[in-house]
């Protein structure tokens, strides 16, 4: 599947049980970091588990562009040869990140507190989407940017030549934006210090002091106040990524959806900045449940039981959850459909930015199919319709969003009528391997129109 070429749509219909392994792609936010902390270190970093969809290889290519050498080793292994912190050289074409918001942000962070210049460009999707608020930030520094009006892509970045270190409070809940300032201040003399009133994914802070970086973390009643000592000399890793939970989200949910279903998803990252969703579907009476619960690298890992869950209810979810679980919103309003009651989510203005409008692409979808949806500028409500009693049956816009284009398909699963997206050629950005994944479950997944 292509998020670039010719629209790719994909029909889903009931399936009569899902059973079996779901083995997951490795986590995309941790890939990402994985690649680029590599590419900062001075040595070479080994990775096993690499995602490899479109977002983290367009990534590795622009490492590749900024002077580090990247090797892909086959099933999942690369290596880095960094290049240290500052040592990035000047590309010498237009760095494409395609659909990946996160990879843009946190490059452009990378690279601003270098004297060099680069211009950044992306998809139809991610050239809509909002730079501002990384690029004021890395102003603070001393960067310079020159983008398309309302600051979208194509950008052009021109980095600090005397670097400033910083002290900024981050105005919404964003790993983004965080992880952006935290790079730039890997090459900024003194204390760099960003501040979260509400916290975060946390796998940067994670990863720099893996990378040997000098990061603390200190909860205050200003916030979580993250303070950084720019221009360490990072160590290269051996990286194990843990699966993707966001990835996870789907054959999942798809089981609880399912009857007869019983699914086991092993080698889940269950950090706690992360693993919002998990909490919220056994709230809700998802049989759901941990097995072989461990550490590795520094994350907390897992393999998930998730069978099929008749009597789910609706809950309010709790907005401090948000950022725990903000890209897993439009999965949970599938959810939501059948579940009994009102399912009530507050506190994701965030939404509204991402590859696409996720509530309103949500909310279009669903009354589509046949569910009740209320909605606001930060705020949603699913009304459910319980388990065998959403009618679906009709063709919904996927808006090149990997998310919404997936979320639909597992809705399709225990619909009714078939579910059908006009392009889910973008899956393949986060997870090449859903389309087959699925169907080895038991999925009833064809690609054309009903």
């Amino acid at each position: 599947m292509s998020g670039h070429g010719t629209p790719i749509p994909m029909t889903s219909r009931k399936a009569a049980s899902l059973k079996g392994t779901a083995d997951v792609p490795g986590d995309k936010s941790i890939s990402h970091r994985s690649l680029i902390l590599g590419a900062l270190a001075v040595g070479e970093t080994r990775i096993s588990g690499l995602l490899e969809g479109e977002d983290v290889l367009d990534t590795a290519k622009a490492m590749r562009a900024f002077g580090a050498e990247i090797t892909d080793h086959g099933d999942g292994e690369w290596s880095v040869h960094g290049v240290g912190v500052g040592g990035f050289a000047e590309p010498d074409q237009v760095i494409d990140c395609g659909n990946s918001g996160t990879g843009v942000r946190l490059i452009m962070g990378a690279m601003a507190t270098s004297p060099i210049t680069a211009t950044f460009t992306g998809d139809a999707s991610l050239n809509g989407r909002p730079m501002g608020r990384v690029t004021d930030p890395l102003a603070l520094f001393g960067a310079q940017s020159f983008g398309r009006s309302e600051g979208r892509l194509p950008m052009t970045i021109v980095g600090a030549v005397d670097p400033i270190p910083v002290r900024y409070v981050v105005p919404v809940p964003s790993a983004q934006v965080k992880s952006a300032v935290l790079f730039a201040g890997l090459n900024a003399p003194g204390e760099t210090v960003v501040i979260e009133k509400e916290a975060t994914r946390d796998h940067t802070e994670r990863m720099f002091a893996g990378f040997g970086a000098d990061i603390s973390v200190e909860e205050t009643d200003e916030g979580r106040v993250i303070t950084l000592q720019g221009q360490p000399e990072l160590a290269p890793q051996q990286i194990v990524v843990p699966r993707d939970p966001s990835s996870a989200a789907f054959p999942v949910c798809a089981a609880l959806l399912v009857e007869g279903s019983d699914v086991l998803v092993p080698n889940i990252g269950l950090n706690p900045t992360r693993a919002g969703l998990f909490t919220t579907l056994r709230e809700m009476g998802a049989d759901l449940s941990y097995e072989n619960m461990r550490e590795e690298g520094g994350e907390p890992v897992a393999d998930l039981r998730a069978k099929f869950s008749p009597n789910l209810k609706g809950i309010e979810v709790p907005p401090a959850r948000a950022a725990s679980m903000i890209d897993e919103y439009p999965v949970l309003s599938v959810v939501a459909s059948f579940a009994e009651g009102d399912t009530v989510m507050r506190g994701v203005k965030e939404l509204r930015v991402k590859e696409s409008d996720r509530i309103d692409a949500m909310a279009q979808g669903l009354r589509a199919a046949g569910v009740a949806v209320e909605e606001g500028e930060d705020w949603w409500i699913v009304s459910g319709l319980g388990h065998g009693n959403v009618p679906g049956g009709v063709t919904v816009e996927s808006r090149l969003d990997h998310r919404i284009a997936m979320s639909f398909l597992v809705m399709g699963m225990a619909t009714e009528r078939p579910m059908t997206v006009d392009d889910a050629g973008p899956v393949a950005t986060s997870f090449p391997i859903f389309e087959p994944l699925m169907a080895q479950l038991g999925a009833q997944i064809v690609r054309g129109n009903r």
